[in-house]
């Protein structure tokens, strides 16, 4: 009774259902190439460049505190040199970025 004929000759047609949901899935594949595909891959720079972290790199938390590295534990945490006589321990995804990069001993 509340179905108009409309309605009654799309549902026995199934391009009709696919026609009707591809403006959602172009959506959705819009929404994936411009928020999350972009941001899974900020996230896997910033987790290489957590890894790639050693002692004497010069690098500023998220906090906006920079610093130098001195210790860098095994776990979760590095050893943080603000000025001489200061450090402090920092988890290590709170790094925002690496200002300057030592080079590795010969």
């Amino acid at each position: 009774m509340f179905a108009t004929p409309a309605y009654a000759q799309a549902a026995g047609n199934p391009m009709g259902m696919v026609s009707s949901f591809l403006p959602l899935i172009l959506i959705f594949a819009i929404m994936y190439f411009l928020l999350i595909r972009p941001q899974q891959k900020k996230v896997k720079q910033h987790q290489q460049m957590v890894a790639a972290l050693r002692r004497g790199d010069q690098v500023v938390t998220q906090g906006g505190l920079i610093g130098k590295v001195v210790k860098v534990k095994d776990d979760n945490e590095v050893e943080v040199e603000l000025s001489e006589g200061v450090k402090v321990r920092v988890v290590k995804s709170t790094i925002a970025q690496v200002v300057s990069k030592t080079e590795p001993a010969a």
